[in-house]
This record gives C-alpha cells, structure tokens and sequence, in this order.
C-alpha cells in the first residue's frame, strides 16, 4: 500500500504507552493511521477508536487498517464533538497529533501548498469558512492579530497591509506572490505565515483546547494522554495544561500557607522534555524536526 503520510515520532510514540492498561485507545487525529497501525500492532490487549474530520484520511485509514476491524471503530468527526460521545467508555490511552498530513499538505487541490491554485487549508472539506474568507473580508485589526499571534512575525503589520491592498486574492500561488512584495524572500519565511491562515481557518488552538478538557473529563486510572505539536502556541498549551494537571496545590501564590489539602494532583507528567525527532528521522522526514511529543499519565 502506497501510504501518502510519514507519521512522525511513531516509535517514541507507541514507546510512551509502553504501560497502557486494557481499553480504547482513541486517536484524536487518524489520519493515514500510522500511529494506530503501530499501536495496534505492538498491544493486542487494545481497541480503537480512530477519530478523523477529513473522509479522505479516515477512508484511507479504513482500508489500511482492516485487518484488525475486529478491534476499531471509526469516527468521522472533529475530535472535540467526537470525544463528546466517549463518556462511560473505558479509555486507556489517547492520542492527538496537531498537525497537518503530508497528503493534505502536498495535495494541491487542497490549498495548503503555495503555489496552489487553490485558497482553501480546510482540513474538513464539508466546512464553509475558509482561507478565502480569512484574505479577502478580515479586516486590518484582524489580519494583524493572527500573523503577530499564530505567524508570531514582526512584519504583522506589513504583510496585513499588502494583503488588503492586493484584494481580492483566488489562489494560493497570487498570495506567495503578493506576499513576496512584503519582504517575505523564501518559503521558510512564507511557511508561518500560511500556517497562521490554517490555524485560523481551522480554529486549531482552540481545536486542541477542547481536547485537552475532554481527556481530562474521560480519563480513568492509568490513561496516558500524548499530543504531538508543531508549533510553539500548541505546545506552550500543552506544556502548561500538564503543568497544572500536576500540581498537588492550587492555592493562590501570594498564600501564606496550603489551605486546598495539597492532594490536587491529576497525574503525573511523563515526558520532562518536550520528545523531538533523531537526526535520522528528520534526515527521512524534514517536517518532523518541529514537532514535539508530550505525555501525562492520569491517576484517579
């Protein structure tokens, strides 16, 4: 089978379930299925839930993944609604990986590359709002905020301006081009900037937000939680909702003594550092050396 997606930290990723209990392993971002795949391979004692917004990843993952149908179940669905309908199932382990597939990212009638004809980024395509939306009717405040926050450019104000004076813009090719005329030189200096309009249009750190509530809400006794990330903004989320998990006081910080009974803790974190990829996986794969691989173990 000719599979279009190389997933990223895959043996760091099944190594930090090493200790997963029997259950469901959900994965929130199926995708192609490589992280399952290897999952369900390397713990018969698992089933799974493979949970993905895009019908062309989840029907290839399908497909890739039917000799074990006795053991998956698929959802077709954005992993916030879909964790929703997880209540009262015993979860084992969860796993989300925040990103964007090679076949998404390559495929160019999907609009994420930059020289497509396309101005779209939707990883759902049933969805309206797209990057059409967000180049062509956000106002100056708006399209500010996004490349400072998301792009995290100091040219914010710059690239917002040349994009408002260059409307309406169709393709993803005329925006490079635009864009070229802000001072962006290369693609490494676009690719943030095409990242912001993704984030934007598919909402994705709020996206991960909610997931982050939901796992914690679906938990049990020994579920071990990974998020692969690849963008700073993600992983500052994800590093400090693990922070918070695992502290024993909550008390304010200008207390003079605990007063909350010092037992807060929800788990324990299991990654101390962020798991980056080997210099041989990023030899293999070059979009695997932003992402980053943590884990926490939750004890109720």
């Amino acid at each position: 089978m000719n599979v279009p997606h190389i997933p990223v930290l895959l043996n760091e990723t099944v190594d930090l379930f090493k200790n997963i209990k029997d259950g469901y392993f959900v994965d929130c971002t199926l995708g192609f299925g490589g992280h399952s795949e290897a999952m369900l391979e390397k713990y018969p004692h698992i089933k799974l839930i493979g949970i993905d917004q895009d019908i062309d990843a989840l029907n290839f993952a399908k497909n890739r993944l039917k000799k074990y149908s006795n053991r998956v179940e698929f959802i077709n669905k954005r992993a916030s609604e879909a964790l929703k309908d997880l209540n009262g199932i015993n979860i084992s382990g969860i796993l989300a990986d925040i990103g964007v597939s090679s076949f998404q990212l390559d495929n160019e009638k999907r609009g994420f590359t930059f020289d497509s004809s396309e101005l779209d980024m939707r990883m759902n395509k049933t969805q309206e709002f797209s990057a059409k939306d967000v180049v062509n009717f956000y106002d100056r405040n708006a399209l500010e905020e996004i490349f400072k926050k998301y792009a995290e450019s100091r040219k914010y104000k710059k690239i917002a301006d040349v994009i408002i004076k260059n409307r309406p813009i169709n393709s993803n090719k005329e925006l490079s081009e635009i864009l070229m005329k802000a001072g962006i030189k290369n693609k490494k200096d676009l690719a943030p900037i095409f990242q912001a309009i993704r984030i934007e249009v598919n909402n994705e750190l709020n996206e991960l937000e909610k997931i982050l509530d939901m796992s914690e809400k679906l938990a049990k006794n020994g579920t071990i939680l990974g998020i692969i990330t690849f963008h700073s903004l993600e992983d500052r989320i994800v590093k400090n909702r693990f922070k918070e998990w695992a502290k024993k006081c909550i008390c304010p910080e200008d207390a003079m003594k605990c007063e909350c009974g010092g037992n807060n803790q929800k788990g324990k974190i299991l990654t101390k550092k962020p798991i980056t990829a080997s210099k041989e996986e990023i030899e293999k794969n070059p979009r695997s050396r932003s992402a980053k691989l943590r884990g926490f173990m939750f004890e109720r």
